[in-house]
Formats: structure tokens, C-alpha cells, sequence
């Protein structure tokens, strides 16, 4: 592994010192790559576009970080920025220099890679969704091998640039990335083929929430009583990041596993709650708008909100319920509001 990770090492150096200028760029996509992005923008996008296409967006990127978190946790892979620090691969030679930057401090185990297995599995939905949408309406067959072509480039090409950004801020190796790659298009097309997500009650919600949150839990707790700490990660990015500052309590496996909970309880009861009201729903592509564009406005000032870290359990709690908070509000609460400022004001009219 020591040959594999130092081959990693000299291409996140060369990567540093050759495409510095595409700092800015990299930092960019490793940003938008990370699913905050999913659940803030393209969930409510989708959700009233394709509901359907939204509902698989969130299993497949909840799941698959599920997934990821558990495979960090029994694969134990290791960080650039501090495998470089502590391996005795070089010897008496000066190890090589990895610049580090606000978001390299990861504090989780580094393989797979969290970012590019959920772009990977998302965008993999959001392809396959287009290409369903442009044969449901019949495109000639030569304009949608065209459309194929481009959508599956235009994904290997960002997979691409995660991959690579993610090297860049030396966060992960390079096997880490391509691992994340194909795990997030596997559990995509896994998901692909599940037909009993879309009409799941509150309850498959809660008890499906209930034993992922409790696998995991109790799969630590396991390990820990057999000697095995799985957050020894974290004593190693508050050693060997250059800036405490940037390890923050966002990126530990707990704070993740808790927003991933927190999203799909949210999921199933926004879903539960928006029953109540389709009767007086609309879908006209003026309703669709404007429950889009208020989403995204709330969502944005719901992101803005930020919790202290001082109290480790209040953190977890509160990145639940914000969570959870982020699904209701476009999934039920927004609809809900906009129908019934619809039906007053056509009710005035009648009047």
C-alpha cells in the first residue's frame, strides 16, 4: 500500500505545482460535488420537475453515504495529508511537500471518497433520468444517441474534475476517488431498479432511518468494546492539519451519519405530510416555479444557520432536525403554502 499511496502523494504534488491556476476551479467543484449540494438544489429542482426522479435523488445519495461511511470504517484508508507525515516509506529522505487548504482537514477515514461516490451516484441518476424523460417523448433515434453520448461525457468529464480536485486538496489518493467513482454508479443502478421507494409510507421511513442509525451505532460500539476505535481518524487530522480551525465537527463520520438520518426521515415525512393536501395541489408549470423558486430561497436561508460544536450531542441533534427540515420545507410545507395562496386568491376572484 505504501507504493500505492506514495504514487498518490506525487500526483497530488504534481497536481499542486503544475495546475495551481485551476486552484479557484477545483476548490469549486469539490464544493458543488459534496451532496449539501443535492439536497439543497437539486432535490427540490427534481422533486417538482420529476418527483419520482427527486425521491431516488435522496435514496441514492443517503444510502450510498450510509454505505460509504460503514466501507471508511472497515477499510480504515488512509489521508495524503497525514499519511505523509507518518510513513516511513521515504526513509531519511525529506518527504514530499502537500499544500493544505480550508477543506483538506477532513477528519474521517479517506477510502472510499464521500464526494465522489455521491456525485457519481447522483449524477448517474439525473443522466439516466433524462435520457427516460427524452425516450418518453419519442426523440428521433439518431438526436438521442446524440443526447446519450453528451450526457454520459459531460458526467465522465466532472467525475473527472472531482476526481481530480479531490487529489488536488490532497484529501484523497487517487484508488480512493476511482474506488468512490464505481461504488456511487453501483448503488445508483441498485436503486435504479427499486420500485418500492416511491410508494414507502412514514413508517418503512422511520424503521429503515431507525436501523441504519442503529447499524452503524452499534457497529461502533461493537468495535469499540473489541479494542478497535473508529474514530482514530480524528486525533490524526487535529495532529497533522496546518490550521485547527479547519477541522471542523461537519466532516466527522457521526455529524454525517446523523444529516444523512436526519434527510431521509425528512423525505418520509414531508412525503406523509404533502398527502394531506394533494387535493388541492395543482400542476401547472406556474405552481411548479414558484414552489421551486421558494424552496431554493428558504433552503438557502436555512443553510445559513449554523450550530456550536461545544456540545457534541446538541450538534448531532441539531444537524438532524436541520436536515430533516431541509426535506419537509420543499417536499410539503412550501407546496402547501403556494396551493393555498392559489386557492385564495382564485376563490377572490370567484367572489
Amino acid at each position: 500500500m505504501d507504493l500505492l499511496h506514495s504514487w498518490g502523494v506525487n500526483i497530488a504534488v504534481h497536481l499542486q505545482t503544475e495546475h495551481g491556476d485551476y486552484n479557484n476551479l477545483f476548490h469549486r467543484v469539490s464544493s458543488v460535488a459534496d451532496l449539501h449540494t443535492t439536497f439543497f438544489v437539486f432535490f427540490p429542482l427534481w422533486f417538482h420537475l420529476r418527483r419520482d426522479v427527486g425521491i431516488k435523488l435522496i435514496w441514492v445519495a443517503v444510502v450510498g453515504d450510509w454505505l460509504n461511511l460503514v466501507l471508511k470504517w472497515v477499510l480504515s484508508g488512509e489521508r495524503p495529508y497525514w499519511w505523509v507525515h507518518e510513513t516511513m516509506f521515504y526513509g531519511p529522505v525529506k518527504h514530499p511537500e502537500l499544500k493544505q487548504f480550508p477543506v483538506t482537514c477532513e477528519t474521517g477515514p479517506g477510502s472510499p471518497s464521500g464526494h465522489a461516490m455521491g456525485s457519481a451516484g447522483v449524477g448517474y441518476v439525473m443522466v439516466t433520468a433524462l435520457l427516460s424523460i427524452a425516450a418518453a417523448r419519442e426523440t428521433p433515434a439518431l438526436h438521442y444517441r446524440f443526447l446519450q453520448l453528451m450526457l454520459w461525457t459531460l458526467l465522465g468529464f466532472v467525475e473527472l474534475l472531482v476526481c481530480m480536485s479531490r487529489v488536488y486538496l490532497a484529501a484523497h489518493f487517487p484508488h480512493q476517488v476511482i474506488s468512490g467513482v464505481i461504488s456511487g454508479i453501483i448503488v445508483a443502478e441498485i436503486f435504479s431498479r427499486q420500485q418500492w421507494i416511491y410508494n414507502a409510507g412514514l413508517k418503512k421511513y422511520f424503521n429503515i432511518t431507525l436501523f441504519l442509525l442503529s447499524f452503524a451505532v452499534g457497529f461502533y460500539i461493537l468495535l469499540k468494546g473489541l479494542g478497535v476505535d473508529l474514530l482514530w481518524t480524528l486525533e490524526k487530522a487535529q495532529k497533522w492539519c496546518v490550521n485547527p480551525d479547519w477541522v471542523l465537527m461537519d466532516s466527522t463520520p457521526f455529524a454525517s451519519l446523523l444529516r444523512n438520518m436526519g434527510t431521509l426521515f425528512g423525505l418520509g415525512l414531508g412525503l406523509h405530510l404533502s398527502c394531506h393536501s394533494e387535493s388541492k395541489r395543482n400542476n401547472s408549470a406556474l405552481f411548479r416555479s414558484g414552489c421551486i423558486c421558494v424552496s431554493l430561497v428558504l433552503l438557502q436561508l436555512l443553510d445559513s444557520v449554523t450550530f456550536s460544536s461545544n456540545n457534541h450531542l446538541l450538534f448531532y441533534f441539531l444537524s438532524f432536525c436541520k436536515s430533516a427540515a431541509a426535506l419537509v420545507l420543499p417536499t410539503a410545507l412550501v407546496p402547501a403554502a403556494i396551493s393555498w395562496i392559489f386557492y385564495r386568491g382564485k376563490h377572490e376572484k370567484d367572489i
